[in-house]
């Protein structure tokens, strides 16, 4: 079942992160071999745990999703003794952990789960995300060259098609092959076929990319047939490729490939410490926690986790024993948190 959706999430192009249970040690509901799929929107499908378990891996994956970096997240039922909490930073935050979390390396952290029955377990977390997409316009010897190197490189590789039918085709673009929506970079390399074209879809459709092969000289010139604002066709990068003294189709191809690299948004995801979670300057962090009243767990800000509005305030929680306990006496808590 998992592994069946799994492949429809890579189908779809949607990014997720895979949960598997490795160890547990009783009393858990969990086992070794359990396995979860969370979603961008904190939905979590399969099994990991109980309720209080599952709001401390969406938490964690979520923060992930953004980096792509795995996570071996080990839950317990009490603080661990094994590093003091006041000086040991936490090497997968970069914060002091305090004694919610502990990080003993970069990878790992230990996540203190008062609601926990009082087993422990150890869940690996593995962020699954779609490859960037590569359109290349033409089907010259640095198209060509571009197409190879981008392949090896990870990307998933298409092709401008002729005749107004857009960037991407079928096999690459998110909405349809009139779209250039969901490529991570357009390089326009057809040597003067097709490319205003090429370039007023891909800038239309806000490509995070987009390079024109030509020289100093006609690259302006071509950017000024577009009739569009100089603000809007300054995102295209001409002569594409950063300066690296590249003569051959091979070295231009990869002078092209590192400025797209080079202009990738830079992940902000991270492992966050349960104490933490506020930031040291109070602000929230990514993609949006807040403390449990009752337990104080550090739960997600979304609409899969487990909500209460009072007095026009929503208050989060990892389980419903939380939220019973504060619906019965909501201002017992609200005071211990102002």
């Amino acid at each position: 079942m998992i592994e069946r959706r799994v492949a429809e999430l890579a189908a779809q192009r949607v990014p997720f992160v895979r949960a598997r249970v490795v160890a547990a040690e009783r009393p858990t509901s969990a086992k070794p071999g359990d396995q979860a799929i969370v979603l961008p929107d904190g939905t979590i499908e399969g099994f990991v745990g109980g309720a209080c378990a599952e709001s401390t891996v969406r938490a964690q994956a979520l923060a992930l999703l953004d980096s792509g970096d795995s996570l071996l997240l080990r839950i317990t039922p009490a603080p661990a003794p094994s590093l003091d909490a006041a000086t040991s930073p936490d090497e997968s935050t970069g914060a002091a952990p305090g004694p919610g979390a502990v990080g003993p390396g970069a990878g790992r952290i230990t996540v203190h789960n008062p609601c926990l029955s009082g087993g422990t377990l150890e869940i690996f977390l593995e962020p699954v995300r779609p490859a960037p997409v590569l359109v290349i316009v033409g089907d010259t010897p640095i198209a060509r060259s571009l197409t190879v190197l981008g392949r090896a490189m990870g990307y998933q590789v298409g092709s401008y098609e002729v005749g107004g039918r857009g960037i991407g085709g079928c096999e690459v673009a998110s909405t349809g092959p009139n779209s250039a929506t969901g490529a991570t970079a357009v390089v326009v390399a057809s040597h003067g076929r097709d490319e205003e074209e090429a370039l007023r879809a891909a800038l239309d459709a806000g490509v995070e990319y987009i390079g024109l092969v030509a020289s100093a000289k006609r690259g302006p010139s071509v950017l000024a047939s577009l009739g569009m604002c100089p603000s809007h066709t300054s995102r295209v990068s001409t002569p594409a490729g950063l300066d690296i003294g590249a003569r051959t189709p091979d070295e231009i191809a990869l002078s092209i490939l590192a400025e797209i690299v080079s202009r990738r948004p830079r992940p902000t995801g991270r492992a966050i410490a349960e104490s933490n979670a506020s930031g040291a300057d109070g602000a929230v962090a990514a993609p949006g926690l807040a403390k449990d009243p009752v337990c104080a767990m550090t739960v997600a800000m979304v609409d899969a986790s487990l909500h209460l509005d009072q007095d026009g305030t929503r208050w989060w929680f990892c389980g419903s024993g939380c939220l019973r306990a504060f619906a019965a006496s909501p201002g017992d808590y609200v005071s211990a948190t102002v």
